[in-house]
């Protein structure tokens, strides 16, 4: 099996003018790919960036010969319609370049509306229904709708020649296992391999046999173990929580109070800290024999350039066919 690595673009991180630029470092690198987040708001103050993917993917499509994906929550910061859309014109412009991962969003997001925040059940009714209307537009056939959200005599009329992949976002095995029954596959995050084969086997046995699999992996990279265990501490101790927790909490200061409590220590089987490339390019042949396709690295520290550059020279050339 072939397995695809890509590069993450965090815009909590990095102006986007700054990652348009570790995009095309990534690529020159041999990063093949890329997979980009769409916040609204940081997970932290410490991070202190997030650009608006939408605009930003057009100009790295075009500034790289990349494929790219994006994680994005339709129903309330977006109406889905929009999102069918968007996605259409990037695949029309982009031919077999772009796939979306649709998720049930999280309050940091999708807040800012002022609108009512559903319970987990609800948001995943509201996302299913996302889901069908987004289908039935790429069709480029008229749609109506009601329900979570409305949509009256909606038509696109800028088709791609293939729609893009939707791929289900998802983080424990109970959502997983619902994502295998009507998306095209899989994202999810690293964890623990005991963790992550529950999150595989339930995907596969709710309907997800044999559809392809995505996978971010957080790692904390840098050329010494110190630089790398607090440049995790620093930049992800937010980002630990369980999914639960994450997904209802509304500002990046909420984030940066409960982190507070946070020991480096305790970074430990959710970010993969090391300065050495032999033990990164270890545990991602563990990730490639759990069915992995697509894997992409998010080096949660602010070192980038370090990292492309030491994974492209210690790393990479051990995982290419």
């Amino acid at each position: 099996m072939k397995t695809e690595i890509g590069y993450h673009a965090s815009h909590e991180q990095f102006s986007p003018s700054a990652l348009l630029d570790l995009v095309r470092a990534a690529e020159a690198a041999g990063f093949n790919a890329a997979l980009s987040s769409d916040h609204f708001h940081p997970w932290s103050r410490h991070q202190g960036e997030s650009g608006y993917a939408w605009s930003w993917l057009g100009a790295a499509l075009q500034a790289t010969s990349m494929t790219f994906g994006v994680v994005c929550a339709p129903g309330q910061r977006y109406h889905p319609a929009i999102i069918a859309q968007a996605t259409a014109t990037l695949m029309e412009m982009f031919p077999d370049r772009f796939w979306v991962s649709l998720g049930s969003g999280q309050l940091l997001n999708e807040g800012i509306t002022g609108e009512c925040w559903p319970v987990k059940a609800d948001r995943n009714r509201r996302l299913l229904e996302a889901v069908k209307v987004i289908r039935e537009l790429w069709t480029g056939e008229p749609v109506i709708h009601h329900g979570s959200f409305d949509v009256e005599e909606a038509r696109l009329y800028s088709l791609p020649a293939a729609s893009p992949h939707l791929v289900g976002a998802a983080i424990t095995p109970e959502t997983a296992q619902w994502v295998g029954g009507w998306a095209d596959g899989l994202i999810t995050i690293s964890r623990p391999r005991d963790e992550l084969s529950e999150v595989v086997d339930a995907f596969r046995s709710g309907g997800g046999e044999g559809k392809p699999m995505y996978l971010k992996v957080q790692i904390s990279y840098a050329r010494t173990e110190e630089e790398a265990r607090r440049g995790a501490w620093e930049q992800w101790r937010t980002n630990i929580f369980d999914s639960h927790v994450l997904s209802d909490l509304r500002t990046p200061e909420h984030f940066d109070a409960l982190a507070k409590l946070v020991r480096p220590e305790e970074l430990a089987g959710h970010v993969r800290i090391s300065s050495e490339p032999g033990k990164h390019l270890d545990w991602l042949r563990q990730d490639m024999e759990l069915g992995f396709e697509h894997i992409y690295l998010h080096n949660v520290n602010k070192e980038h350039r370090v990292f492309i550059e030491d994974f492209a020279e210690h790393v990479l050339p051990s995982l290419r066919p």
